[in-house]
């Protein structure tokens, strides 16, 4: 019994010496609890809508009405204008809307002479639920719009939305191809390059890296280097596995600038997280600690990515946090090209963020590695 306690009390010992780990053992469960509870709220909110005006009439005028309702009770929409049809459909295709809808100058017209009314709603597709979403609600809106102009006796014409998806129809499952390869992405980053240094300075090998010429860029890059090489084959793989599964022929669906661009996102993401996991453990010593951390940077950064939910419908601060989560701009440049057919043309933004982050990463990395006992 004596023996038995001493190996109980050797364990809560080294369990309560390592602060970080009962740290993380508290905080873990509440992160959790705050990003996955913001991550996925249910009923989608803020899906931006351009909308085109091209009738003043009183029955266009009655559409803006119930969709700025729609704006300001349950939020599902937020309404941006635009007089220019071709500039709401491109920023559509560009990703800055969920949809367009266009009301021609002959609505109200048709409506008041009996012969119906018809909207275009344009959707971006390639998020089905996002779409559906966008759709039941502007539906059930417009549904309502002639309420107030119709005589009771007089037989009702309504308005019709034609609705036009602008991209081949993409399944729940397809639409979740980028945010796997993202993940597969921080799982090849996160057990190569620095976990290395973390397992050589826990079994003692890394003091023979004093008795070499390396320098820290030597050891720092040529880790990176190794881990992109293994990543990026990782990450193509399940891309392909992933799109053979869910039925999405990547070889005969892209062009080869198009199988290019996607290698070139794998990769930078693949650089910038390698970077990142250099600032962030390369100073650790125990396996331990890359464990610890691996399930927390991975709530924190793939599910506010918008790989399984709508970055619009995340509360203000999470959506603030999108905006530098280099694992957003990853999903969306990959979604653009698998399914709207992009290639860097339409995805500048992610490159550029992704090269910067890349970058500045990898420079904070080389400076901040410790090559001294």
């Amino acid at each position: 019994m004596t023996r038995l306690l001493a190996v109980v009390e050797r364990d809560l010992r080294r369990f309560t010496r390592n602060p970080l780990v009962v740290l993380s053992s508290i905080l873990m469960p509440i992160l959790y609890l705050v990003i996955l509870g913001n991550s996925f709220q249910g009923e989608l909110k803020n899906l931006p809508l351009v909308v085109v005006n091209m009738d003043k009439g009183p029955f266009a005028s009655r559409v803006i009405e119930l969709l700025q309702a729609l704006e300001a009770g349950p939020h599902t929409i937020q309404i941006s204008e635009e007089i220019d049809q071709v500039k709401a459909l491109q920023g559509v295709k560009e990703g800055r809307y969920k949809g367009a809808l266009i009301l021609p100058d002959d609505f109200s017209r048709d409506l008041l002479r009996r012969k119906g009314g018809d909207l275009g709603l344009f959707l971006d597709n390639t998020e089905t639920i996002t779409a559906e979403t966008l759709r039941t609600s502007i539906m059930t809106a417009i549904s309502a719009i002639d309420t107030e102009f119709i005589p009771v006796r007089e037989k009702r014409i309504r308005s019709t939305v034609r609705e036009v998806e602008l991209y081949k129809k993409v399944d729940y499952d397809q639409s979740l191809i980028p945010g796997v390869v993202i993940m597969a992405i921080f799982l090849g980053a996160l057990t190569t390059g620095a976990f290395n240094t973390v397992m050589d300075k826990f079994l003692g090998i890394e003091e023979s890296y004093l008795l070499t010429p390396l320098t820290r860029r030597d050891i720092v890059m040529g880790l990176v280097i190794s881990g992109v090489i293994i990543t990026t084959i990782i990450a193509i793989l399940v891309l392909f596995l992933g799109a053979l599964i869910s039925g999405i022929y990547v070889w005969e669906a892209l062009s080869l600038s198009a199988l290019l661009s996607v290698s070139l996102i794998i990769i930078l993401t693949t650089v910038g997280l390698l970077g990142m996991m250099f600032v962030i453990l390369g100073r650790a010593n125990h396996p331990r600690i890359v464990g610890v951390f691996g399930g927390f940077l991975n709530v924190i950064f793939f599910f506010p990515s918008g790989a399984i939910y709508p970055v619009e419908s995340f509360p203000g601060w999470l959506r603030a946090f999108a905006v530098i989560n280099p694992e957003t701009y990853s999903v969306h440049a990959l979604k653009a090209i698998l399914f709207k057919g992009v290639c860097l043309k339409g995805i500048e933004m992610d490159f550029i963020f992704l090269s910067i982050f890349a970058l500045v990463t990898l420079t904070i990395a080389t400076l901040i590695y410790k090559r001294e006992l």
